[in-house]
Protein backbone atom coordinates (compact mmCIF):
# COMPACT_ATOMS: atom_id res chain seq x y z
CA UNK A 1 0.00 0.00 0.00
CA UNK A 2 1.46 3.34 -1.02
CA UNK A 3 1.10 6.37 1.22
CA UNK A 4 3.06 9.12 -0.53
CA UNK A 5 0.91 12.02 0.68
CA UNK A 6 2.16 15.24 2.20
CA UNK A 7 1.62 14.81 5.94
CA UNK A 8 1.42 18.60 6.39
CA UNK A 9 -1.86 18.50 4.45
CA UNK A 10 -3.42 15.78 6.61
CA UNK A 11 -5.61 16.54 9.58
CA UNK A 12 -4.83 14.07 12.36
CA UNK A 13 -7.18 13.28 15.22
CA UNK A 14 -6.65 15.12 18.52
CA UNK A 15 -8.74 15.12 21.67
CA UNK A 16 -11.03 18.14 22.12
CA UNK A 17 -10.36 19.32 18.56
CA UNK A 18 -12.41 19.02 15.34
CA UNK A 19 -12.71 15.47 14.04
CA UNK A 20 -10.98 14.71 10.73
CA UNK A 21 -13.59 14.73 8.00
CA UNK A 22 -14.55 11.63 6.03
CA UNK A 23 -16.83 10.64 3.17
CA UNK A 24 -16.83 6.87 2.64
CA UNK A 25 -18.80 4.12 0.92
CA UNK A 26 -20.64 1.87 3.35
CA UNK A 27 -22.73 -1.25 3.55
CA UNK A 28 -26.21 -0.80 5.03
CA UNK A 29 -27.16 -4.21 6.49
CA UNK A 30 -30.76 -3.15 7.17
CA UNK A 31 -31.34 -2.35 3.48
CA UNK A 32 -28.79 -4.89 2.20
CA UNK A 33 -27.38 -2.21 -0.07
CA UNK A 34 -24.42 0.11 -0.49
CA UNK A 35 -24.54 3.77 0.47
CA UNK A 36 -22.26 6.73 1.17
CA UNK A 37 -21.79 8.47 4.52
CA UNK A 38 -19.94 11.66 5.44
CA UNK A 39 -19.17 13.22 8.80
CA UNK A 40 -20.66 16.50 7.54
CA UNK A 41 -24.03 14.80 7.02
CA UNK A 42 -24.08 13.99 10.75
CA UNK A 43 -23.50 17.57 11.92
CA UNK A 44 -25.47 18.30 15.09
CA UNK A 45 -25.47 14.65 16.21
CA UNK A 46 -23.43 12.57 18.61
CA UNK A 47 -21.36 10.07 16.62
CA UNK A 48 -19.43 6.96 17.60
CA UNK A 49 -16.86 5.93 15.00
CA UNK A 50 -16.04 2.33 15.90
CA UNK A 51 -13.04 0.92 14.03
CA UNK A 52 -12.27 -2.80 14.15
CA UNK A 53 -9.38 -4.65 12.45
CA UNK A 54 -11.14 -6.82 9.87
CA UNK A 55 -14.15 -8.80 8.74
CA UNK A 56 -14.03 -12.58 9.22
CA UNK A 57 -11.85 -12.34 12.33
CA UNK A 58 -12.37 -13.55 15.88
CA UNK A 59 -12.80 -10.84 18.53
CA UNK A 60 -14.42 -8.39 16.09
CA UNK A 61 -17.83 -10.10 15.74
CA UNK A 62 -18.16 -10.31 19.54
CA UNK A 63 -17.61 -6.55 19.75
CA UNK A 64 -20.07 -5.72 16.99
CA UNK A 65 -22.67 -8.04 18.54
CA UNK A 66 -22.21 -6.21 21.84
CA UNK A 67 -22.70 -2.85 20.11
CA UNK A 68 -25.77 -4.16 18.28
CA UNK A 69 -27.31 -5.41 21.53
CA UNK A 70 -26.95 -1.90 22.97
CA UNK A 71 -28.68 -0.14 20.06
CA UNK A 72 -31.72 0.93 22.09
CA UNK A 73 -29.42 2.65 24.59
CA UNK A 74 -27.47 4.44 21.86
CA UNK A 75 -30.78 5.47 20.26
CA UNK A 76 -32.04 6.85 23.57
CA UNK A 77 -28.91 9.00 23.78
CA UNK A 78 -29.33 10.19 20.19
CA UNK A 79 -26.06 8.56 19.11
CA UNK A 80 -25.26 7.49 15.54
CA UNK A 81 -22.95 4.47 15.57
CA UNK A 82 -20.72 3.80 12.57
CA UNK A 83 -18.69 0.59 12.33
CA UNK A 84 -15.60 0.83 10.15
CA UNK A 85 -12.67 -1.19 8.86
CA UNK A 86 -10.38 -1.21 5.84
CA UNK A 87 -12.42 -3.99 4.20
CA UNK A 88 -14.63 -3.30 1.18
CA UNK A 89 -18.40 -2.95 1.49
CA UNK A 90 -18.65 -6.23 -0.44
CA UNK A 91 -16.67 -7.95 2.30
CA UNK A 92 -18.90 -6.34 4.94
CA UNK A 93 -21.96 -7.79 3.24
CA UNK A 94 -20.47 -11.28 2.96
CA UNK A 95 -19.47 -11.23 6.63
CA UNK A 96 -22.92 -10.15 7.81
CA UNK A 97 -24.47 -12.89 5.68
CA UNK A 98 -22.20 -15.65 7.00
CA UNK A 99 -21.32 -14.85 10.63
CA UNK A 100 -24.21 -15.70 12.94
CA UNK A 101 -23.03 -13.17 15.54
CA UNK A 102 -23.64 -10.48 12.89
CA UNK A 103 -27.29 -11.44 12.28
CA UNK A 104 -29.48 -8.33 12.46
CA UNK A 105 -26.50 -5.94 12.69
CA UNK A 106 -28.15 -2.50 12.63
CA UNK A 107 -25.37 0.00 11.89
CA UNK A 108 -23.76 1.29 8.72
CA UNK A 109 -20.39 -0.37 8.04
CA UNK A 110 -17.88 2.05 6.53
CA UNK A 111 -15.45 0.76 3.91
CA UNK A 112 -12.19 2.65 4.41
CA UNK A 113 -10.45 0.43 1.87
CA UNK A 114 -7.44 2.64 1.18
CA UNK A 115 -6.95 3.36 4.89
CA UNK A 116 -7.00 7.13 4.42
CA UNK A 117 -9.45 7.81 7.25
CA UNK A 118 -7.85 5.25 9.57
CA UNK A 119 -4.56 7.05 8.94
CA UNK A 120 -6.05 10.41 9.94
CA UNK A 121 -7.46 8.78 13.06
CA UNK A 122 -3.97 7.43 13.82
CA UNK A 123 -4.89 3.74 13.97
CA UNK A 124 -3.65 2.42 10.62
CA UNK A 125 -0.91 -0.22 10.49
CA UNK A 126 0.85 0.88 7.30
CA UNK A 127 2.53 -2.51 6.87
CA UNK A 128 -0.67 -4.57 6.89
CA UNK A 129 -3.14 -1.90 5.77
CA UNK A 130 -5.35 -2.90 8.70
CA UNK A 131 -6.85 -0.51 11.26
CA UNK A 132 -6.59 -1.04 14.99
CA UNK A 133 -9.40 -1.13 17.56
CA UNK A 134 -10.18 2.56 17.81
CA UNK A 135 -13.26 4.15 19.34
CA UNK A 136 -13.96 7.83 18.75
CA UNK A 137 -16.83 9.84 20.20
CA UNK A 138 -17.62 13.03 18.28
CA UNK A 139 -19.98 15.60 19.76
CA UNK A 140 -22.69 17.59 17.89
CA UNK A 141 -20.16 20.35 17.18
CA UNK A 142 -17.83 17.89 15.45
CA UNK A 143 -15.35 17.85 18.33
CA UNK A 144 -13.60 14.61 19.34
CA UNK A 145 -14.40 13.88 22.99
CA UNK A 146 -13.16 10.29 23.34
CA UNK A 147 -10.18 8.54 21.78
CA UNK A 148 -9.74 4.94 22.89
CA UNK A 149 -7.41 2.45 21.23
CA UNK A 150 -7.05 -1.08 22.56
CA UNK A 151 -4.67 -3.95 21.83
CA UNK A 152 -5.67 -6.26 19.00
CA UNK A 153 -6.78 -9.28 21.08
CA UNK A 154 -8.73 -7.13 23.59
CA UNK A 155 -12.44 -6.61 22.95
CA UNK A 156 -14.25 -3.45 24.03
CA UNK A 157 -17.32 -2.96 26.21
CA UNK A 158 -20.38 -1.01 25.01
CA UNK A 159 -21.57 -0.41 28.60
CA UNK A 160 -18.45 1.60 29.42
CA UNK A 161 -18.74 3.51 26.16
CA UNK A 162 -22.35 4.41 26.98
CA UNK A 163 -21.31 5.55 30.48
CA UNK A 164 -18.76 7.91 28.93
CA UNK A 165 -21.30 9.33 26.49
CA UNK A 166 -23.80 9.88 29.32
CA UNK A 167 -21.11 11.79 31.21
CA UNK A 168 -20.17 13.85 28.15
CA UNK A 169 -23.80 14.74 27.52
CA UNK A 170 -24.30 15.71 31.16
CA UNK A 171 -21.25 17.99 31.09
CA UNK A 172 -22.39 19.52 27.81
CA UNK A 173 -25.74 20.43 29.33
CA UNK A 174 -24.15 21.53 32.62
CA UNK A 175 -21.16 23.70 31.64
CA UNK A 176 -18.46 23.97 34.29
CA UNK A 177 -19.11 20.57 35.81
CA UNK A 178 -16.79 17.57 35.82
CA UNK A 179 -17.60 13.88 36.21
CA UNK A 180 -15.31 11.94 38.56
CA UNK A 181 -14.20 8.33 38.19
CA UNK A 182 -16.98 5.76 37.82
CA UNK A 183 -19.57 8.53 37.42
CA UNK A 184 -23.03 7.29 36.51
CA UNK A 185 -26.29 9.15 35.89
CA UNK A 186 -27.48 10.58 39.20
CA UNK A 187 -24.05 10.50 40.84
CA UNK A 188 -22.28 13.46 42.40
CA UNK A 189 -20.36 15.77 40.06
CA UNK A 190 -17.62 18.30 40.72
CA UNK A 191 -17.31 22.00 40.02
CA UNK A 192 -13.57 22.55 39.60
CA UNK A 193 -12.28 25.60 41.47
CA UNK A 194 -9.56 26.67 43.90
CA UNK A 195 -12.04 26.11 46.71
CA UNK A 196 -12.04 22.33 46.32
CA UNK A 197 -8.33 21.93 45.54
CA UNK A 198 -7.08 19.42 48.11
CA UNK A 199 -10.62 18.92 49.38
CA UNK A 200 -12.19 16.74 46.68
CA UNK A 201 -13.15 14.13 49.30
CA UNK A 202 -15.38 16.68 51.02
CA UNK A 203 -16.75 17.98 47.70
CA UNK A 204 -17.99 14.49 46.82
CA UNK A 205 -19.91 14.12 50.08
Amino acid sequence: MSHSCDFEDIMFVKIDEPAPSFDLPAYDPKKDDETQISLESLSGKWVVLFYYPADFTFVCPTELKDMADAKSQFDALGVTVLAASTDTHFSHRAWVKHERLMEGFPYLMLADHNGEVASMYNILDFNSGIAGRGTFVIDPDGIVRVIEVTSGPLGRNSAELIRKIEALQFMRSHPGTACPAKWAVGSKTLTPSMKISGEVFEALK
